[in-house]
């Protein structure tokens, strides 16, 4: 999920995200390693950011609050906008030209209970495209990536039907620990 390269520091903790589908999430995966070569890509928007979980706790509570929350939460579409840079961090994101609506709300409704965590930044769903590398290079590479996004003439939109509950287990390696499938409106057939 998360390419990092700062050792440990979200060793064991839990995420929630939505995984972009193919042929958008192929793209940025290769985009993401173009920046970046060190890192593990699998694109994603991220709606709870890693966070510690108290020691103990129930994964299968934890996945059941989710699961109901999740229901009643419906599919909505996100719309990629432009390649911006967070300054105090360094990191180069792909910014949301619709569907950051949802996410705030989708953020807001699961940041609770034994989950809630007031992250050292305040939350800005985007989708990450490079981070931990030479601080020097965030010109170099957001110019690369900017290029890259105005060539790219696949989609640039997918819809957000399910969210991955997903744990750090090793630097740089998260794995799913659940599957959280949101709301449908009443009459939709699949």
């Amino acid at each position: 999920m998360l390419c990092t390269s700062g050792g440990g520091r979200t060793l064991g903790q839990f995420a929630l995200v939505s995984y972009i589908p193919d042929p958008l999430a192929g793209f940025l995966d290769r985009l993401r390693l173009d920046l970046t070569p060190n890192c593990k890509p699998r694109a994603h928007v991220t709606v709870l950011p890693p966070r510690p979980v108290a020691p103990g706790s129930d994964l299968s509570r934890l996945t059941q609050h989710l699961d109901h929350e999740g229901r009643l939460a419906f599919p909505f579409e996100v719309v990629l906008g432009d390649i911006d840079t967070f300054p105090a961090t360094n990191v180069i994101f792909l910014s949301l030209a619709r569907g950051e609506r949802e996410l705030h709300a989708l953020h807001e409704n699961l940041n609770s209970g034994q989950l809630e965590y007031d992250g050292p930044f305040p939350y800005h769903p985007h989708i990450t495209l490079a981070q931990d590398f030479d601080a020097s290079l965030v010109a170099e590479f957001a110019r690369i990536a900017r290029d890259q996004w105005s060539q790219y003439e696949g989609p640039r939109r997918f819809t957000v039907e399910s969210l991955s509950f997903v744990q750090n287990v090793a630097p740089g390696m998260w794995c799913d620990v659940a599957r959280i499938p949101l709301g449908q409106p009443v009459g939709v057939l699949r």
